[in-house]
C-alpha cells in the first residue's frame, strides 16, 4: 500500500470514527458542516496571523490560533473567475474556453449538470447555499433581468442562492436570490450592455455615463477603466439602466451577507449543510461602512479587511450561538493574491500589483507579485481550516491547492467523483485535516501562463503576448532558497526544468487525477 492511499484510508477512517460516535461512543453524531469563507483579493500578507501589521484582524488571527493555518496554500490561478470555477468544478479553468475574468452579463462558466463541489454535498444528504460574489456568469442566453435567470447555482448543486452577479465594480448593481433579482420594480426594467452605452429608447433609469460626465463619480475617481454608468457615486465597467428600487447599497452589502448567513445557518442548524460565503470585500470599488472607516493605517483597502474580519467573526459567533463549533468545518482563503489601484483613487498608489508595497504594507507577504500574476504572490494565499476538537491547532507547510477541495470533501463524506468529473481533483483530506504534512506532490498554477509546483522547484512555461508580441521565457525557481522568485535559476539547472516542462506538458493533457 503506498504512503498516499494509506493517509487517505487513515483521515477517512478517523472521520469515520469521528462521526459513528463523538459523544462518548453513545449517539452516533452527523456528518459535520462546512463553510467555506471564500474572500476576494486577499493576499498572504493581509492576515495578521501571516505577518499584517497595518490591518488587524482579530478574529482571522482567533481562527487561526485555533485552526490549522496553511503557509504553502494555493488558488488555482490569480483571477478571480477562473479560480472559482476550478475550485467549485475541481477542473483548472484553463481547460475550458469562457472561464476568463467575465463580464457581468455572461452565461454560466459551469454547464447544468456538471458535477461540482455543491453536488457532492447534495448527493451526502446536505442542504447547500451560495451566498456573495458569483462571478461564474448565470444564464444559457441574453438574461432577462426582470424575469427568472436560468441556469444559475440551483442547476449546479445549490438550494439556496444570494448573488452579487459579477463583481462590485460592474453592472448590474443589484442582487439576485434564487434566480430573481431582489426588489425590481417592474416599471422600471433592467438593461445591460457591456458593447456601447444603452440608448435614449431603452427603458429604465438613466444612470451618468461616467466618460462624458465624471463630476458624477462623487464617492472617488476612477484610475484606469470604471468610468462607464455610474452607481452610487461609483463609476463600474459596462452599462445599465433601470432597478433603481433593486440597487444595491455597496458600504451596507457585507451586513447584507452576513444576514442572509445567519439567516441560512439557523434554518439549517438542525441538519448538515454546506455554506460558500463569498465575501466581495477589498475587491474594487472599496466601501467599507462607516464604523470600519479608518480601523486600519491603509484606507479604504485595509478599512474593507477589517470589515471582511467582522464578518469572519459573525460566522464564528453564529455557530457559537447554536451550539454548531464543534460540528463545523470553517475554512478561509482568497480566490487570488492581493492588488492595489485596480481602478480606484481609494488611497492606493501602486498600479494593480505591479510593486510590492503600498502604503508601508506588503499584501503578499514575502512573495512575489499578486493578482493577475504567475508568481507566487499571485496565487499562494491564506488558507486556515478549523474544527475545534477534531482538527489540531497549529501550522502546516503542506503543498495545497483548492482544486483538490471537490475530491477531498468526496472522500470525506464517502461520496464517489464521476469519472468524466473533476479532472484535477485529488483527495488530500489528510493534508487539510493535518494528519499529512507534505500534502500535493505537485499543483499547476494559472495566469497569463501555466505554472508547475513540485517541492520546492517551480517552473513557468514561456508565453507570448498576442497583444504585445512579446515573449516570456521559461522560468525556474527553488523556494527553498528563493522564496520571493528573485533568480531564475534554469541555466543552472537545465535538467529540472526539462523534467518539470515535461511534467506539466503530460498534465495539461491527461489532467493531475
Amino acid at each position: 500500500m503506498n504512503r498516499r492511499r494509506f493517509l487517505t484510508l487513515t483521515a477517512g477512517a478517523m472521520a469515520a470514527q469521528l462521526l459513528g460516535a463523538r459523544a462518548g461512543g453513545a449517539a452516533p453524531a452527523r456528518t459535520p458542516n462546512v463553510i467555506i469563507i471564500y474572500s476576494d483579493d486577499v493576499g498572504y500578507g493581509d492576515v495578521g496571523a501571516n505577518g499584517a501589521k497595518l490591518i488587524p484582524t482579530p478574529s482571522l488571527d482567533r481562527m487561526a490560533a485555533e485552526g490549522l493555518r496553511f503557509t504553502d496554500a494555493h488558488c488555482a490561478a490569480a483571477t478571480c473567475t477562473p479560480s472559482r470555477y476550478s475550485l467549485l468544478t475541481g477542473e483548472m479553468a484553463f481547460r475550458k474556453q469562457g472561464t476568463g475574468i467575465l463580464p457581468g452579463n455572461a452565461n454560466m462558466a459551469i454547464d447544468p449538470g456538471q458535477f461540482t463541489l455543491g453536488d457532492v454535498f447534495q448527493r451526502a444528504g446536505y442542504r447547500t447555499g451560495v451566498i456573495g460574489k458569483w462571478h461564474l456568469g448565470l444564464g444559457a442566453g441574453p438574461i432577462d433581468w426582470n424575469g427568472v435567470i436560468q441556469p444559475g447555482p440551483a442547476d449546479i448543486g445549490f438550494d439556496y442562492a444570494f448573488l452579487m452577479p459579477a463583481t462590485n465594480d460592474r453592472v448590474p448593481c443589484v442582487y439576485v436570490e434564487n434566480g430573481r433579482v431582489v426588489n425590481l420594480d417592474s416599471a422600471d426594467p433592467i438593461s445591460v450592455s457591456y458593447e456601447e452605452p444603452l440608448d435614449a429608447q431603452t427603458p429604465g433609469t438613466e444612470y451618468p455615463d461616467g466618460k462624458l460626465n465624471p463630476e458624477a463619480m462623487t464617492y472617488y475617481p476612477s484610475t484606469h477603466g470604471h468610468n462607464n454608468s455610474v452607481i452610487n457615486g461609483i463609476g463600474r465597467i459596462g452599462y445599465m439602466k433601470g432597478g433603481r428600487q433593486a440597487l444595491w447599497n455597496d458600504e451596507s452589502m457585507a451586513d447584507t451577507f452576513m444576514a442572509k448567513a445567519r439567516a441560512f445557518i439557523e434554518e439549517n442548524r438542525e441538519r448538515p449543510f454546506f455554506l460558500h460565503f463569498c465575501s466581495q470585500d477589498i475587491h474594487v470599488p472599496r466601501a467599507p461602512h462607516a464604523r470600519f472607516r479608518g480601523k486600519s493605517a491603509l484606507s479604504y483597502r485595509g478599512d474593507a479587511m477589517v470589515q471582511l474580519d467582522w464578518t469572519v467573526g459573525e460566522i464564528l459567533n453564529e455557530l457559537a450561538r447554536w451550539g454548531l463549533e464543534e460540528n463545523t468545518i470553517v475554512i478561509f482563503s482568497s480566490d487570488n493574491g492581493p492588488v492595489y489601484d485596480d481602478g480606484y483613487r481609494d488611497g492606493t498608489t501602486v498600479h494593480t500589483s505591479t510593486a510590492e508595497i503600498d502604503g508601508g504594507h506588503d499584501a503578499s507577504g514575502a512573495y512575489r507579485g499578486g493578482k493577475y500574476q504567475i508568481y507566487e504572490g499571485g496565487t499562494r494565499v491564506p488558507l486556515i481550516v478549523r474544527w475545534p476538537g477534531t482538527v489540531s491547532p497549529g501550522v502546516s507547510d503542506a503543498l495545497i491547492s483548492q482544486v483538490d477541495f471537490l475530491a477531498s470533501f468526496a472522500g470525506l463524506l464517502n461520496q464517489a467523483v464521476p469519472d468524466d468529473a473533476a479532472r484535477d481533483s485529488r483527495d488530500c483530506l489528510p493534508a487539510l485535516l493535518g494528519k499529512d504534512a507534505q500534502g500535493s506532490p505537485l499543483i499547476l498554477e494559472q495566469a497569463n501562463r501555466l505554472a508547475i509546483r513540485k517541492g520546492s522547484w517551480k517552473y513557468i512555461e514561456a508565453s507570448t503576448n498576442a497583444k504585445t508580441r512579446q515573449d516570456s521565457p521559461p522560468e525556474l525557481y527553488d523556494a527553498a532558497i528563493d522564496v520571493g522568485e528573485q533568480n531564475n535559476v534554469i541555466a543552472q539547472h537545465p535538467d529540472i526544468a526539462q523534467s518539470l516542462a515535461e511534467l506539466l506538458k503530460k498534465h495539461k493533457e491527461e489532467g493531475l487525477r
